[in-house]
């Protein structure tokens, strides 16, 4: 499926490219020759992890190939005309509404549909090496692209990056300086935040991860000032632990949620049992359960401002 996904992509840049090539043979001198003539649309060069690429003015066909470029491109006020879903059953982030309304899905973060892509007709895409370094080429020949380098905790520098290609460094950098602000707020609702600590639980099927400092949620809550469990003061997104250790879990503030419906499932499983049960934090009723999509896929400016309101509602009463 791949494959001819690829060879229709490229079928379809070869017919583009001969339909520029005709029109430039029967209208290109004219067109120099005119003094009335526009002039040039500006053109930048914007380096990214993947080297640098051109783009020409502001882009205004975009296509994101992940759920933080969505969230991205939204928190800027553009609208793209396509986006990857996490999975086809569920579309995309439950938590962006109305947002994305005119979005056309064109397949998942694991399986971009090519075919699907090139039809949009993009004058921009984006998405990350992490996610797509193996089709970067075969995206280059539809349109500009422009890749972060890795996903999550980079979220800050990823939406700098997408802001840089869209022309809208300046927006990006307001928006990044509200955000602190309000991290900074919410954290003060707590008195010293750095005396709670906050863990972050996430039910996959068949594993249970507890989130780290180097993940988009640690940023946030690192940003806002909280302390976290031993376990998770690490440098990388996750560390696994089985339903025996899920003790380790503990903090001050539990929040949680499942991927998925197998996520949901062993979240369930696992919730009902002794070992979870009688955490001080689930008996205090100091654990809840929050919405996956937003806390753990959203990785970008809208969900960080989201889920700095939804924390200030678990603040002490003054």
């Amino acid at each position: 499926m791949r494959g001819r996904q690829l060879y229709t992509a490229v079928l379809r840049l070869m017919a583009v490219g001969l339909v520029a090539m005709a029109a430039a043979a029967c209208g290109g001198e004219a067109a120099t020759s005119d003094p009335g003539a526009a002039a040039p649309a500006d053109i930048r060069t914007v380096t990214h992890a993947m080297g640098t690429t051109e783009i020409t003015g502001t882009p205004q066909r975009v296509v994101v190939l992940d759920t933080g470029e969505l969230d991205s491109v939204l928190a800027l006020g553009v609208t793209p005309v396509g986006a990857v879903a996490a999975d086809l059953a569920s579309g995309l982030q439950s938590y962006l509404g109305d947002r994305t309304e005119g979005v056309e899905i064109v397949g998942t973060i694991a399986e971009p549909n090519l075919e699907s892509i090139a039809a949009l007709q993009p004058d921009l895409i984006l998405s990350s090496k992490t996610r797509h370094e193996d089709i970067y080429s075969t995206l280059s020949q539809i349109a500009p692209t422009v890749f972060a380098e890795r996903v999550g905790v980079a979220w800050r520098e990823n939406f700098q990056l997408f802001a840089e290609a869209l022309g809208m460094s300046e927006e990006a950098e307001q928006i990044l300086a509200d955000y602190r602000a309000k991290a900074q707020e919410t954290g003060a609702k707590f008195g010293d935040p750095s005396a709670t600590t906050v863990s972050m639980v996430r039910f996959l099927d068949g594993s249970i991860r507890l989130y780290g400092e180097g993940s988009f949620i640690g940023t946030i809550l690192s940003d806002a000032g909280f302390g976290r469990p031993p376990i998770q003061q690490v440098d990388k997104t996750f560390v696994e632990v089985s339903r025996e250790q899920i003790g380790q879990a503990e903090g001050d503030l539990v929040f949680y949620a499942g991927y998925q419906d197998a996520g949901a499932e062993n979240l369930a499983a696992v919730t009902a049992g002794p070992l979870w049960q009688n955490l001080p934090a689930v008996m205090e009723g100091r654990a809840h359960e929050v919405s996956d999509d937003l806390w753990y896929l959203g990785i970008g400016p809208i969900a960080a401002n989201m889920i700095l309101d939804e924390l200030a509602g678990y603040a002490p009463a003054a």
